[in-house]
C-alpha cells in the first residue's frame, strides 16, 4: 500500500480547512497555497504544507468523493419524489447503493494479488469491510422491518376509515344492513 498523502498527514484544522477551500473551488492552487502559507505560519516556515502537487492530486480525490456523494444524493431525491417517503424510500436507496459500492470493494480487494499489499494489511481491510457489511446489513433488516411496519399501520388506518364512512352511510337508497355487511366482509373489515 501506498503512503498516506501529505494532506492527510497534516493536523486536522489543517486538512479540514484545505478539504473546504478545495470544495467550494473558490481559489486556485497557487491561491491556496499562499493562503495556507499566511493563515498557518509556524507549518509553512517548518515545510510542512503540502506542495502544488499533492494538493492537486489530493483535490482530485475530494471531487470524486464530492461527485459521488452528489450523484447519490440526486438518486435518493428522485427516489424520493418518485416514491413517496411514508416506508423510508430514500434510506433503502442509500442502502442499496452502499451495498453495491462495497460488493465491489471487496471484488477489487479480493483481485488485489499485488506483491505490495502485507496479507496482515489485507485482512484488516477484509475484517473492516466484514464489519462495515454487517452493519449494513442489520440497517437493511431494521429498514424492511420498519416499512412492513408503516405498510401495516396504513392498512389498518384505511380499514378503520372505511368502517366508519360505512357506519355512517344512512340506510336509505337501498343499502341495507345485510349490503353492509356484505360489503365489510369484501373489504375485511371486522
Amino acid at each position: 500500500m501506498g503512503r498516506k498523502s501529505t494532506v492527510s498527514r497534516l493536523p486536522a484544522e489543517i486538512k479540514t480547512y484545505i478539504e473546504a477551500m478545495l470544495a467550494t473551488g473558490g481559489q486556485t492552487l497557487d491561491e491556496l497555497i499562499a493562503d495556507l502559507s499566511e493563515r498557518f505560519p509556524a507549518e509553512a516556515k517548518a515545510g510542512g504544507l503540502p506542495s502544488r502537487s499533492a494538493l492537486h492530486r489530493y483535490g482530485s480525490k475530494l471531487d470524486r468523493r464530492l461527485s459521488a456523494v452528489k450523484a447519490s444524493t440526486e438518486a435518493a431525491l428522485l427516489i424520493r419524489q418518485h416514491a413517496g417517503d411514508s416506508q423510508d424510500a430514500r434510506s433503502e436507496a442509500l442502502t442499496a447503493m452502499i451495498q453495491t459500492e462495497l460488493i465491489e470493494a471487496m471484488m477489487s480487494l479480493q483481485d488485489a494479488d499485488e506483491p505490495g499489499i502485507d496479507p496482515a494489511d489485507r485482512l484488516a481491510m477484509l475484517s473492516s469491510a466484514a464489519k462495515n457489511i454487517a452493519t449494513l446489513t442489520r440497517s437493511s433488516v431494521n429498514l424492511k422491518k420498519f416499512q412492513a411496519e408503516v405498510e401495516d399501520a396504513a392498512r389498518r388506518a384505511l380499514l378503520e376509515e372505511q368502517r366508519a364512512a360505512l357506519e355512517a352511510m344512512p340506510s336509505k337508497g337501498g343499502v341495507t344492513a345485510e349490503t353492509k355487511a356484505a360489503i365489510r366482509e369484501a373489504l375485511g373489515i371486522v
